[in-house]
């Protein structure tokens, strides 16, 4: 299975710190390796108005399904509290 999810107002080295507590081993600044798991991860700044910018983080995640679905919602959990 493959699904690419974006998270908003996050970093990428922040993105990278849950993931590897999440159990992933970090390969290089944009990849993490997990049992069962890959996550590669991209970012860009998005515009939000005439005059604001955030980060925007972008994770293709690779894997078995019974495995990225409770490690994705995990992941989301811990980006939407950081973010939000």
């Amino acid at each position: 299975m493959r699904t690419e999810r974006s998270f908003r107002g996050i970093s990428q080295r922040l993105a990278r710190h849950y993931l590897s507590n999440l159990g992933g081993e970090v390969e290089s600044d944009d990849r993490v390796v997990g049992e069962d798991w890959e996550a590669d991860l991209s970012s860009a700044k998005v515009s939000i108005g005439p005059s604001l910018s955030l980060t925007e983080v972008t994770i293709v995640f690779e894997g078995e399904e019974e495995t990225l679905e409770p490690l994705i919602e995990q992941f989301a959990q811990k980006a939407m509290r950081a973010g939000g």
